[in-house]
């Protein structure tokens, strides 16, 4: 939003904050969605902007119509995955909510999906015989709507007490560095998803992107990465190809373990990773968990 929706303002953007107010409950008298910023709307937006411990001034501004987006999320309105800046709204919140009552701990439900809450969704992947990378989409989201009788309506934060951990090899990905070397357009889509998602799992995490193999040192660990067409790894270096729904934990270890270079792999990634957030996101997460499976059983990591 470019501009403050003010008092007195009118058109479809008002139209649309109405919207959102009314979903939420707010009463916006008898003349409801008029796209006019007046009397009942404005103090609809005051009073969200109280009960969200914002600025009282009775604008919509960039601050105010992010509280409101993340308040109207709704469970199945867009892909959720661990990243960061991480993800948040009150969808995250209903995922939370109904994962604790369902016995997958993801801690207190606070609207942030954190490594927590993505651990919790791919252990409910997991019980339900769904690919366990941990992405809530389509699928995942109607197994879980499938039990709404079972969670609707119970206290969401009844087991977040229980022991949660994150999945990964934090304290590899914390000393460790990683040189993600993108040969195309789906290797520079996963290793920019894959360097996202190792911050948002460690945020000590570096791994650097380059596009050029020579540009990769024997100090560090090195992925390369690119559809088989143009993936050219120095020689020695093992390779390992992404297959969708299918961890790729002993696919590592055991390229780690047979290369002649012990710190460089080649990852053959599909091209569909371009066009499809999930296809991507999933392909990330398959990596950086073979990654963390392998440094865990044994790769002598490089320390900072």
């Amino acid at each position: 939003m470019l501009e403050p929706i003010t008092q007195g303002d009118r058109g479809p953007a008002v139209e649309d904050i109405q919207k959102r107010l009314l979903w939420l409950g707010f009463d916006l008298g008898p003349t409801g969605i008029d796209g006019v910023f007046l009397g009942a709307t404005l103090a609809a937006v005051r009073r969200f902007q109280r009960e969200r411990g914002l600025s009282e001034d009775g604008m919509v501004g960039d601050e105010t119509w992010a509280a409101l987006v993340d308040a109207t999320f709704r469970l199945g309105d867009r892909l959720l995955y661990l990243r960061y800046p991480y993800l948040h709204g009150a969808d995250v919140r209903t995922l939370q909510g109904a994962l604790n009552v369902l016995g997958f701990a993801c801690g207190p439900p606070d609207g942030i999906f954190g490594t927590f809450t993505e651990r919790a969704v791919g252990e409910f992947q997991s019980n339900v015989g769904l690919p366990s990378d941990g992405i809530a989409g389509p699928e995942t989201v109607r197994a879980i709507e499938r039990l709404h009788h079972v969670w609707e309506g119970k206290d969401p934060s009844a087991p977040a007490n229980l022991l949660v951990a994150p999945a990964r090899a934090a304290e590899a990905l914390r000393t460790t560095l990683f040189t993600l070397v993108c040969v195309d357009a789906p290797g520079r889509v996963v290793g920019e998803r894959l360097a996202n998602l190792a911050l948002a799992t460690e945020p000590e995490a570096r791994m650097d992107i380059v596009t050029e193999p020579g540009e990769a040192t024997p100090d560090r660990v090195t992925l390369y990465l690119g559809q088989a067409s143009s993936l050219k790894a120095p020689g020695g270096a093992p390779t390992v190809r992404l297959q969708e729904g299918e961890g790729a934990g002993g696919r590592f270890m055991a390229a780690f373990a047979s290369g002649s270079r012990p710190r460089a792999v080649a990852v053959i990634v599909s091209a569909d990773v371009v066009a499809d957030e999930r296809v991507a996101q999933s392909a990330a997460v398959h990596v950086l968990d073979g990654l963390c499976a392998a440094l865990s059983g044994g790769i002598p990591p490089v320390v900072r």
